[in-house]
């Protein structure tokens, strides 16, 4: 049995709706096994992070095969919304938080919540731009300096 902690580090890179919630339910998993997590957020997944576009994530059907409908219907006017919507519905039924109070809970719970350097330069993000959640703006190699041994998922 090894003596190391577990930990689990993901990396969140895509700024739509149904692509937030993978890496924060299983950050939430995580901690509530008592398992450390860590989230590096960077490119589009920085969305899910600034104050001014968390609380309007889109699920976005053009391009997404798992959406199960031809790509010029998802192209449509109206048709992002109404994905949009019918997955808050679902999130909703299912009892999950939205995506903010998402990430106060697990930062209360003790996950650390980072932001790509380059990606925030690259978007002309500061600190000040992002959730209070975000515990720093750091590097990729900051990152992975902090993820050794960890499990690393890439969402």
């Amino acid at each position: 049995m090894s003596e190391q902690p577990r930990k689990l580090a993901i990396i969140c890179s895509k700024g739509s709706l149904d692509m937030a919630y993978p890496g924060l339910v299983l950050a939430n998993a995580a901690r509530m096994m008592g398992i450390e997590a860590s989230i590096f957020f960077t490119f589009w997944g920085m969305d899910i992070i600034a104050k001014k576009t968390v609380d309007h994530l889109k699920v976005t059907p053009v391009g997404n095969p798992a959406m199960h409908m031809p790509q010029l219907v998802g192209g449509l006017p109206g048709v992002t919304d109404l994905a949009t919507t019918m997955m808050k519905r679902e999130l909703e039924r299912l009892d999950m938080p939205p995506v903010r109070e998402f990430l106060e809970m697990l930062h209360d719970a003790g996950c650390g919540i980072y932001a790509c350097r380059m990606a925030a330069e690259m978007m002309h993000l500061e600190k000040e731009d992002l959730v209070e959640e975000v515990d720093d703006i750091i590097g990729a190699m900051e990152f992975l300096e902090m993820a050794e041994g960890a499990q690393l998922l890439f969402i």
